[in-house]
């Protein structure tokens, strides 16, 4: 089972010459869903503007599973999510928005980083109890699928 993050309709702009989503809004849509958690966890785009502290991807592993189309619609799922101190992984998947098939997955390691000074640094603590206060409420409805960059933490 996943955790629904948000949905979005494929407009033109984000299609290529071969009829289908180009990769890079594949990317796109991930980073949105992404955001949904951020907000979530206080780390958003607020907390980039006020608190100069936000999250850099640093490594990710995409699949292309299946094509999606102008006017489609798509879910952005959570599939996966653990931290340790100045790092996330985590896993998001697109789905054509009848649960029809999985379009794509990705996989990131993110780290969270201090804006000032362009530094990795620690979570706060209470953010760091609202990442973990949400992994305990979604931990069985996590599914990863073929997940290579859980051993990026360090517990």
């Amino acid at each position: 089972m996943s955790i629904y993050l948000r949905t979005e309709p494929i407009i033109s702009d984000w299609t290529d010459y071969n009829g289908h989503m180009n990769l890079a809004f594949y990317i796109h849509l991930f980073d949105q869903g992404w955001d949904v958690l951020l907000d979530r966890f206080e780390m958003g785009g607020e907390s980039a503007k006020i608190q100069k502290r936000s999250t850099f991807a640093v490594e990710s592993h995409t699949k292309y599973i299946k094509e999606v189309k102008e006017g489609d619609l798509v879910d952005i799922n959570l599939l996966f999510l653990d931290r340790d101190k100045k790092r996330f992984v985590y896993q998001l998947e697109i789905v054509n928005k009848n649960g029809d098939y999985r379009a794509a997955t990705t996989e990131v390691c993110s780290v969270y980083v201090n804006l000032d000074i362009r530094r990795v640094t620690e979570i706060e603590p209470h953010k760091l109890k609202l990442v973990d206060d949400f992994i305990e409420e979604n931990k069985n409805n996590f599914t990863p699928i073929e997940f290579y960059l859980n051993d990026k933490l360090k517990k």
